[in-house]
């Protein structure tokens, strides 16, 4: 039966080491923090693992640096970063990986729906309506929602107090957006042919 032992104490300063060398396990220690996480993480997590002087800023800058030109990236999502597979290389991981639940399998009017809840929220499913000319089914509402890319709003003030729905963090993720500032403004859309 194993004895319950404390963790080792991780030396975050490394003084024995030559500045450079320092430096470059900084970075190395980050990139496997950000390897092993499903999420993205915070700045407050990653300066657990280097030492008092260094920046989280510049070591994932040099991160960053350091794997251009790899198949993956550093990407900074929400409050935090994290290690992903450049966009290019996703029909080889699809051909090649079991990532089919992985997947989001989303149409092309599931994705309007989304962009429409990401631009107006919080919106009704009336709301919705208005913007598509049609009723937007509750199996579409609830796709999303058990993909964890909406979620339940506040009530809207209407009478009977219908739901509205919001975006997540989630979407935030899959999107590599830091906040909902970052999505597209009209201009950007008319730019990438997406509206006229």
């Amino acid at each position: 039966m194993a004895k319950d032992r404390p963790e080792p104490e991780l030396d975050r300063e490394l003084p024995d080491l030559p500045p450079d060398m320092r430096w470059r396990e900084w970075m190395r220690r980050i990139e496997a923090v950000l390897f092993a996480s499903a999420s993205p993480v915070p700045r407050e997590d990653l300066v657990r693992v280097v030492g008092q002087g260094a920046s989280v800023d510049l070591l994932i800058e040099d991160l960053a640096s350091d794997i251009e030109g790899r198949s993956f990236e550093v990407a900074k999502v929400v409050d935090g970063w994290l290690l992903r597979t450049r966009a290019v290389y996703g029909p080889a991981i699809r051909a090649a990986a079991d990532v089919g639940d992985q997947l989001l399998g989303l149409n092309e009017f599931d994705v309007a729906v989304l962009a429409a809840v990401a631009y107006h929220q919080p919106i009704t499913r009336e709301g919705l309506k208005d913007i598509f000319g049609k009723d937007i089914s509750r199996d579409l509402i609830g796709r999303l929602h058990a993909q964890e890319l909406i979620a339940t709003g506040p009530r809207s003030p209407r009478r009977g107090a219908p739901y509205t729905f919001v975006t997540t963090e989630r979407f935030l993720v899959v999107f590599g957006l830091q906040s909902l500032r970052d999505l597209p403004d009209r201009e950007g859309l008319q730019d990438a042919g997406l509206v006229e």
